[in-house]
């Protein structure tokens, strides 16, 4: 939301900034990591960090070459020079087939000219064998233990368009909706003589922009695409034709909006640089980037750092005193809406009920951009009695989700409450990112109790001595504090009578070293570890 006038006097007669209201880019560079915060009123909308020597693939070009053709999953594996093999559909390998194999034509005003047969999926397999080259673009970076996921549907993203080579189509953004804003921008579009084989899509930054910011764009997207093609057919598979952008770059073309009041950023050269990129859209964009030389870490000045912090609990608190619960399983990511302390009266109870689901569901879109979660996502909302009030909360979702980048797909909640859907899955998730699984626990977040670890411990010691080697029938055994507590004042009498039933000896020791579920029991005789 951008600063009104009075709050534009109000900075300019005072000389100091309110964090707390417009949009703003909080931009951090640190030796190993650049951290990217966009907020909004002073809360924490979206946050992207880009650590170094690393970089994002999203977007990047290849050239690569055919390694295997996967018949039951209508897929190919394409070597593009990575550890992992990329993932290319059937479906996603037609749009370069189109092109090279010429085999249907469609003009810019989308009519049919060719007569050629079109071609299927099917066809694939015969026309990119084992061992030929393909251009590809990833849309998906690879996580966990999948390969990046590609497709022969290249586009290359400017500031106001996006050039789609090998597609003679023209679009312009949905959410350019003035009937004749979108006239004009087709007749700016008409009037350019585009290259054959060339699409385009008017981005919703193009909205108002005069015809020749959008030539100036245009034409540095096809100079862009020749240089490409160049790297293409000078060298051979697996090769890099193209490389997304890092991410002071990304931000200076996909968020410099006008709707931004301001960009801090921390680092001077880096400053100076996006002042460089922005000059190039114009001079209020580059009057926008300015450099914070506070004492205060940037991220601490503008309260982003505490929200940072509390981003990964599992339960995140509502205004109204309801709460959410976010759990993220392999399969999907699952979201619980609960009243907590919004409580109510009787008579207020359906009212009580509908403010916190329309509260969590604008948090859960903020969570959704703010952690990068995607794939299949589940909320459970608190039920509703009324058809209206669950269409009220439906369209509050999508309202919310209209900022998100990433496409979604929403369903009305169902007669159980739930609300599905999906979101686009570009990269791993923050927290994937950010953390690693607890090599205690594995990443379910509970430990075994002091009494189950006495269970256990007894069956296993039982299963050692019921061998009958005499060398094992003297044992050290060593646990953690608080086992040898629960074993020295509870199951002491289950040890001993476990020493005559087998005729053994049993030492036991406590290490403050050994977690809660490690248990070492070693042979006196042999000084050897023994396993059950």
């Amino acid at each position: 939301m951008a600063l009104t006038f009075v709050q534009r006097v109000k900075e300019f007669i005072t000389g100091k900034k309110d964090i707390k209201t417009g949009t703003r880019l909080v931009i951090n560079c640190e030796k190993l990591e650049n951290r990217v915060a966009l907020l909004d009123n002073g809360a924490i909308e979206e946050y992207t960090i880009e650590r170094t020597g690393t970089s994002t693939i999203v977007g990047s070009i290849y050239k690569g070459r055919v390694k295997n053709i996967e018949h039951g999953l209508k897929a190919m594996f394409i070597d593009i020079g990575l550890d992992k093999n990329a993932f290319l559909h059937f479906w996603d390998a037609i749009p370069e087939a189109l092109s090279n194999q010429g085999m249907e034509e469609v003009s810019r005003g989308g009519s049919n000219k060719s007569k050629q047969k079109r071609i299927k999926a099917e066809d694939i397999p015969q026309l990119y064998p084992v061992g030929s080259e393909i251009m590809v673009q990833v849309t998906k970076g690879p996580i966990g233990n999948k390969g990046p996921r590609v497709t022969t549907n290249i586009s290359l993203a400017g500031r106001l368009l996006v050039l789609m080579p090998q597609n003679d189509q023209f679009g312009i953004s949905r959410k350019i909706e003035e009937p004749k804003e979108r006239a004009r921008l087709r007749k700016i579009i008409e009037r350019v003589n585009l290259p054959e084989n060339l699409g385009l899509i008017m981005r919703t930054e193009a909205s108002g922009k005069r015809a020749r910011h959008i030539i100036r764009d245009l034409s540095l997207l096809i100079e862009q695409w020749n240089d490409i093609t160049g790297k293409r057919d000078s060298k051979g598979a697996p090769v890099c034709c193209f490389q997304e952008p890092e991410l002071i770059e990304r931000t200076v073309r996909d968020f410099l909006t006008e709707d931004i009041d301001e960009v801090a950023c921390d680092d001077l050269e880096t400053v100076e640089r996006m002042q460089k990129m922005a000059a190039q859209i114009s001079g209020r964009a580059k009057r926008r980037i300015t450099h914070y030389q506070g004492q205060t870490a940037i991220f601490e000045a503008y309260g982003i750092q505490k929200q940072i912090d509390n981003a990964f609990y599992r339960q995140v608190w509502l205004p109204c005193g309801g709460y959410i619960v976010i759990d993220q399983t392999e399969a999907l990511v699952s979201i619980d809406v609960n009243t907590g302390r919004n409580k109510g009266g009787k008579d207020q109870q359906d009212k009580v009920l509908v403010e916190t689901n329309l509260e969590a569901a604008a948090e859960v879109a903020r969570q959704l951009r703010l952690r990068n979660m995607g794939g299949l996502i589940v909320v459970d909302f608190i039920d509703m009695k009324h058809r209206k009030d669950q269409q009220a909360v439906y369209k509050s979702m999508l309202d919310h989700l209209k900022r998100d980048k990433a496409k979604t797909q929403i369903l009305p909640i169902s007669q159980f409450g739930l609300m599905e859907m999906t979101r686009q899955r570009l990269h791993e998730s923050l927290s994937s990112a950010l953390y690693e699984a607890c090599p205690y626990c594995k990443g379910h977040g509970q430990v075994k109790t002091t009494f189950t670890m006495s269970v256990e411990l007894q069956r296993t010691l039982s299963s050692i001595l019921g061998r009958g080697k005499p060398e094992q029938k003297n044992l050290v055994v060593v646990v953690h504090p608080e086992v040898m507590q629960r074993l020295k004042t509870e199951d002491g009498e289950l040890l001993v009578s476990l020493e005559r039933k087998y005729e053994a000896r049993l030492t036991f020791r406590s290490d403050p070293s050994l977690h809660r579920e490690e248990v070492k029991i070693t042979s006196t005789q042999t000084g050897e570890e023994v396993r059950a």
